[in-house]
């Protein structure tokens, strides 16, 4: 049984993914409380059912910090888990939910809304290490969709490697473990043929092949990250997200992604372009 865990912090589209897997067949449950999950995955594993996603987050009280260990119990019974944790920067947050006029989760306690935001970081810290993550500040709702579809039909073992292209004068992701910086790299950008094309596009590549100081950075990133993730691997992470940026996040930095990825290819490996929408 495949079994997708959505957690995170409110407003941060967590709806959408649940809809998302619904479309896709999987049987989805919102707000669980932490103690039901063992009990209602071994009754729909009796049921034969494959795919199941639940969304657990904030809602469900402080009980929400056992969380990771009930993913350890269900792992240690075969079942395959994987936990998907989306956030947002918080005036992205405050942004949306003024537009919906929707009242926050922990609003009861007479908290502002930038109270609640911040308390809910707080209740969901412990399952940020065991999770893949997605910041949704400057994501459409089409590529979190795209994105969420991505995850989930990914292998079901081992440390999942992401590679995120973005551009600097958007703000770095919040889900990157590792950011490298290449806007010291001569820009496709100032050649006018090449001004509306993308890192994926062959005259881009071409060109950033063509510079010396691109090729030995890129070198250097494959290294770093190749010698270090037995580390990770070793110190059971199940996911690695490398974040490639820079100045707009359309040329240098996916060449970059596309060219890690590619390279990485052999392992559980996603390349996203955060700029692109892709």
């Amino acid at each position: 049984m495949q079994l997708i865990l959505i957690t995170g912090l409110s407003g941060s589209g967590k709806s959408v993914a649940l809809a998302v897997l619904e479309d896709a067949g999987f049987y989805c449950v919102d707000n669980l409380p932490v103690a039901m999950i063992g009990e209602l995955v071994a009754n729909l594993r009796t049921a034969g059912y494959q795919h199941v996603a639940l969304t657990v987050d904030a809602r469900t009280g402080e009980a929400v910090a056992g969380l990771p260990r009930e993913v350890e119990n269900l792992r240690a019974n075969g079942i395959d888990v994987r936990v998907l944790f989306l956030e947002a920067k918080p005036d992205t947050l405050i942004k949306r939910f003024s537009e919906t006029r929707r009242r926050h989760p922990l609003s009861s306690g007479g908290l502002t809304l930038p109270e609640c935001i911040a308390r809910e970081r707080d209740m969901v810290e412990g399952i940020s290490g065991i999770a893949h993550h997605i910041d949704t500040s400057d994501l459409a709702p089409n590529t979190l969709r795209n994105w969420v579809r991505d995850f989930a039909v990914l292998p079901d073992a081992g440390l999942t490697l992401l590679f995120e292209s973005f551009g600097f004068k958007h703000g770095i992701p919040l889900d990157a473990d590792f950011v490298f910086d290449v806007r010291c790299l001569p820009n496709p950008h100032y050649d006018p043929v090449l001004r509306p094309l993308t890192g994926c596009d062959a005259a881009v590549a071409e060109f950033i092949r063509a510079t010396p100081d691109a090729m030995r950075m890129l070198d250097d990133i494959h290294r770093f990250i190749a010698d270090w993730l037995p580390s990770f691997e070793r110190d059971n992470r199940s996911y690695l997200t490398v974040a490639i940026g820079c100045t707009g996040g359309r040329h240098r930095s996916v060449f970059f992604v596309e060219t890690l990825a590619e390279r990485f290819r052999g392992r559980r490996t996603l390349a996203r372009h955060r700029e692109l929408g892709a």
